[in-house]
């Protein structure tokens, strides 16, 4: 699927009876002109994204990736949204946020590899999707806007906006404003998921977090997140070796901090449910979101998340 055709993914992904749309968002993580936070504990000062220049054109240094330019790489403002048959703003409903990891395009990865659409089509969960693009197909974890205090709180803001034009049928924005959120990370989508947690400004809107091999780093950032949202969110995190390290960190972080969490996997996953799943050795890291521990992990977790159900199916029932 192309990714510079939206009409074309918004067709294609509406053929199954739901919406679709790719929209330009103002409060998109990128363009990003600002600063990249420091590291207090690594002394380390803030630092400008954009840090190297070739004429008039102006690039960020990645760690593992080298250069890439501003109009490449970080100028991609669409964000795909997408509502699923059946979705119904009379019950309980639910905004999946789902952050891609490295290397990845909307339509390429998020729609077509990792069918992300699809496996909440095909769940339980009464959940619309909303994915924003980071870095363009780049070996960059970056978090652009949303690196900053508020930032995430004002893009969901603007999904809801986009949310109800594209429902229709007399929706209005704060039909969606209201809706809580279950942030989904893949992999490098770690980054932009702590700092979203952390100064993102959301709170208690949002319900839960889903952790697809993606603990990395920033573990000081998810353990306190946590620590704060017992009574009112669950916190699941499934790994393979590739991040089994970051996911034992943040186990210790949690332990030190007398906070309970299973290994393995549970029924529903509720308010105050903390779990960590190692997939072990049969799972692949690149293929992590379409074939995991089972094939359509995200349905899997989506049939287990309590309070959200869309008919009588999943593994969750009240």
């Amino acid at each position: 699927m192309a990714d510079n055709n939206d009409d074309d993914v918004a067709a294609a992904l509406s053929g199954s009876g739901g919406k679709a749309a790719m929209v330009a968002f103002d409060a998109a993580p990128f363009p990003y002109h600002g600063m990249i936070p420091g590291d207090p504990e690594a002394d380390t000062d803030d630092a400008p994204f954009l840090d190297t220049r070739d004429g008039d054109r102006r690039g960020h240094t990645s760690s593992r990736g080298g250069i890439y330019w501003e109009d490449e790489t970080y100028s991609d403002r669409r964000t795909l949204l997408y509502i699923p048959a059946g979705f119904d703003l009379k019950r309980p409903a639910a905004i999946v946020v789902f952050f891609h990891g490295n290397q990845a395009t909307l339509a390429r990865d998020v729609i077509d590899r990792q069918q992300v659409s699809r496996q909440l089509a095909e769940s339980s969960l009464n959940a619309v999707l909303v994915a924003p693009q980071f870095a363009v197909d780049a070996l960059d974890s970056s978090a652009g806007g949303f690196w900053q205090d508020g930032a995430f709180l004002r893009y969901l803001r603007e999904a809801a906006l986009h949310l109800a034009r594209l429902q229709g049928g007399g929706a209005s924005r704060n039909d969606f404003a209201r809706l809580p959120v279950i942030l989904v990370a893949y992999s490098g989508g770690y980054l932009p998921a702590a700092y979203s947690l952390q100064v993102g400004g959301a709170g208690k809107r949002i319900r839960g977090v889903v952790l697809l091999d993606a603990i990395y780093d920033e573990t000081e950032k998810f353990a306190g997140w946590i620590a704060d949202h017992q009574s009112s969110a669950f916190f699941f995190s499934a790994f393979t070796a590739s991040s089994a390290d970051g996911n034992g960190a943040l186990q210790d972080l949690l332990m030190n901090q007398g906070i309970m969490f299973f290994t393995e996997s549970r029924p529903c996953l509720d308010k105050g449910d903390v779990v960590f799943l190692d997939t072990g050795e049969s799972a692949v890291h690149a293929d992590f979101v379409s074939h995991a521990w089972v094939d359509d992990p995200l349905t899997w977790v989506f049939d287990r998340i309590a309070g959200f159900p869309r008919g009588g199916g999943g593994a969750c029932k009240p």
